[in-house]
């Protein structure tokens, strides 16, 4: 038997395996040769496309920065760090903000700010939760994209500076994260984000890992930040290890564009065919704090799975479904993962987390979930149509075994940081 880690929290899982059925697939290992802080400077300095971000500014000018929530292992403590430097002499810290793109998530604690951004980011420049509920806090700016209705941020809009950070994976119906979401819907209203994750966005064939070009969701993402205006986009590609291997910055969608290229490379992997079970997790902490974000995990997992297979799903969920938002709710509004999956895919109006549902339900209505996690009960997972492992080894040989001796065994070990794909002939 082999041993596979698992990443899992903070602390990871070990999975036992017979290597002669299983197929590991990890992201490509990349080695950081050269210190973040060059890597980042350079991008801010020799763009992809555009000037320089010093440039793009002029002295006095007001500046908002936005950065990914703490369910995104970001390195913003790297990255504003790295964009104040290339103001100092132009801008007064006062005149910065750093808006945390919560999209529909809860805001961060104070704690898990300074754990964000370090302390010294958090000690000398505002940092603002976005709050797409409270609509003192936002501004219209019409209609863009397919009819999307747009409302954003209102500290974003009245910058005369505008910087988006993030980070680039593939993403499970975005097709990428980083670059345009960053603005939506990141910093967007509620009813701006219900309209971007509708039943028929999310569940168009093109709205999947990967796919940008022709994916209505990522469409529409990218219009409405090239309609309200970036000054600049700053993203990055990180390795397993959530090291930075590359950064690019520049004008918004060409630097969005040139770090999908290399993300891609990093993080999606062919194999040469489906498999009767599928360990995935969702890449440990803080990516796998809850089983809303855990989705993602099951869904890089469905790419692979032979039809009527066995998902086994290792999340802590330390932050439980979560409690906050509709997620719970709608998960255990229908008694069966296909009547959630029909009952969503005919709705003409968009409830909040649905889409997250809508895709869970899809998976679970096509194969068997079986989760292991350190915080939700076996009780409170069955109300998500869910059943529960407390070993995850023994999960895998009793679902081998029922699927019989030519079973095989695919192991996502860091979830969605790779999404294999079925390679075609």
């Amino acid at each position: 038997m082999h041993t596979v880690r698992l990443a899992y929290g903070e602390t990871g899982l070990d999975l036992r395996v017979d290597p002669a059925r299983t197929t590991v697939v990890v992201p490509k290992h990349h080695q950081v040769t050269e210190a973040p802080r060059e890597i980042l400077r350079r991008a801010l300095r020799s763009p992809v496309a555009g000037p320089p971000l010093r440039d793009r500014v002029r002295r006095g000018q007001t500046v908002a920065i936005s950065a990914c929530d703490g369910t995104r292992p970001q390195p913003r403590h790297l990255m504003i760090p790295a964009i104040l430097e290339e103001l100092d002499g132009l801008v007064e810290l006062s005149d910065v903000v750093v808006l945390v793109a919560t999209g529909t998530h809860r805001g961060n604690t104070e704690a898990e700010l300074r754990a964000m951004f370090g302390d010294e980011v958090v000690d000398s420049v505002r940092i603002v939760n976005h709050d797409a509920r409270d609509q003192a806090s936002l501004t219209w700016l019409g209609h863009m994209g397919a009819d999307v209705p747009v409302w954003l941020n209102s500290e974003w809009v009245a910058a005369d500076v505008r910087i988006t950070t993030g980070f680039v994976e593939p993403h499970f119906f975005a097709g990428f994260s980083g670059g345009p979401k960053l603005v939506a819907p990141g910093l967007a209203a509620l009813e701006t984000v219900l309209v971007l994750h509708d039943a028929r966005r999310i569940g168009h064939p093109r709205a999947t890992w990967g796919v940008i070009e022709g994916n209505p969701v990522h469409d529409d993402v990218r219009a409405i930040a090239a309609a309200t205006g970036v000054t600049f986009g700053f993203d990055v590609v990180l390795n397993q290890d959530k090291d930075v291997v590359a950064a690019f910055g520049g004008d918004l969608l060409a630097m969005h564009a040139a770090a999908v290229r290399a993300a891609r490379e990093v993080a999606m992997q062919p194999v040469p065919h489906l498999f009767d079970v599928v360990v995935t997790t969702n890449s440990g902490y803080p990516l796998d704090q809850n089983l809303y974000q855990s989705v993602k995990g099951m869904s890089a997992a469905f790419e692979v799975v032979k039809p009527g297979g066995t998902i086994v799903c290792a999340a802590e969920c330390r932050d439980g479904f979560p409690d906050h938002g509709s997620y719970r709710s709608v998960l255990a509004s229908a008694d069966s993962p296909a009547a959630l999956f029909a009952d969503i895919s005919a709705r003409t109006v968009t409830v909040p987390d649905q889409w997250q549902v809508q895709i869970q339900a899809r998976i679970q209505a096509a194969c068997r979930v079986v989760m292991h996690t350190s915080y939700l009960s076996d009780d409170e997972l069955a109300t998500a149509h869910l059943s529960q492992t407390p070993d995850v080894s023994q999960a895998v040989r009793e679902a081998l075994a029922a699927a019989g001796p030519d079973a095989r065994l695919c192991v996502l070990p860091e979830g969605p940081q790779t999404i294999p794909y079925l390679e075609r002939p």
